[in-house]
């Protein structure tokens, strides 16, 4: 079967088209025909700097791509949830020896699939798993509810453009960061109040919208330095949810704001095979959510076939996406 592979980690350029051997379906597994994948930043993260990463594919012939969307060829034995047909979603690939989505067909452990949104297409479907779980992950850690004010910070960005959808769903008051006019409408767009971080410092937006109390929770997709943003902006007692704590920075605001930081990871059950139930429940919830019309996924404007996998990484690499980039596989 056709796909798309990396023989050396590094730029775009690295992807070639190859033929691969069809997977083999096993036990508590089903092999999909895949319709859509999106790219993520893990995605460019692992193909970029993999030789350093303990959970990269292996080389050559490596198969990227996470999150797809596509039917289901066979089922394997001890599978009922699924049969021949069925249209599903899922996080499943591209990290170890977990075949990546960027291939005709993948198997896929039934644990992190779920049947498709059956309002959304293939494509938009393809353009949640990861960020979806992602989100729903951090806002149910920091015990996200009715009457909370939530604030996330890149509230239109893959999981932040989510992360808003659910808070909202979740009966929260949300509020999200933003930097851009663009960004200021799509903000806008899902119910949210826009506060724009290169104009109004962090004390002006919590007097401004907390009386100075701080938000109940805080979401931050930015991470990074941006975390101490992040402390200073929470209430006493408050919960902080961030995707990107690689850094040294100082604790200090945590302790003495007594604050709750949750640090969302969401490969972990792939990497160790720990849990993965846990992201097919996710994603069953998801689907209900999205079908109950709380919840759209933003697609980028530009599209992208199988083919063209490089130009799509180029593509988010570039900044310029609005939405999630997907590319078509089928």
């Amino acid at each position: 079967m056709k796909a798309m592979v990396i023989n050396e980690f590094g730029g775009s350029e690295q992807f070639t088209q190859n033929d691969i051997a069809e997977p083999t379906v096993k036990a508590g597994h089903v092999i999909v025909r895949i319709a859509a994948s999106s790219v993520n930043t893990i995605d460019m993260m692992i193909r970029q700097s993999g030789a350093d990463l303990p959970f990269a594919p292996q080389l050559p012939n490596g198969v990227l791509g996470m999150d797809f969307a596509g039917t289901i060829e066979a089922v394997g034995e001890g599978v009922t949830e699924y049969k021949v047909g069925d249209e599903v979603y899922g996080c499943a690939g591209g990290l170890g020896d977990l075949q990546g989505s960027l291939a005709e067909k993948m198997l896929a452990d039934v644990r992190l699939i779920a049947h498709k949104p059956a309002s959304l297409s293939m494509k938009e479907a393809a353009a949640i798993p990861l960020v979806g779980i992602t989100a729903f992950e951090g806002l149910t850690r920091a015990l996200t509810g009715e009457g909370q004010k939530v604030l996330v910070h890149g509230g239109a960005g893959g999981v932040g453009h989510i992360a808003v959808q659910l808070a909202k769903y979740m009966k929260a008051t949300v509020f999200a960061t933003g930097g851009s006019d663009e960004q200021e409408d799509i903000i806008e767009s899902l119910a949210a109040t826009y506060i724009d971080y290169r104009s109004e410092s962090v004390e002006d937006y919590v007097n401004k919208y907390t009386d100075g109390n701080g938000f109940d929770v805080i979401f931050d997709t930015v991470g990074g330095n941006n975390l101490q943003n992040s402390f200073a902006a929470a209430k006493l007692n408050g919960q902080v949810s961030t995707t990107l704590s690689l850094l040294e920075t100082d604790l200090s605001p945590v302790h003495f704001r007594g604050l709750s930081l949750n640090v969302v990871f969401m490969l972990l059950p792939m990497i160790h095979n720990v849990g993965r139930e846990a992201h097919g429940e996710t994603l069953k919830q998801l689907a209900s959510i999205v079908d109950a019309g709380a919840l759209k996924p933003i697609i980028d404007a530009e599209n992208f076939s199988f083919e063209q996998i490089a130009q799509a990484h180029d593509r988010l690499a570039s900044g310029k996406a609005v939405g999630k980039v997907v590319v078509t596989v089928e």
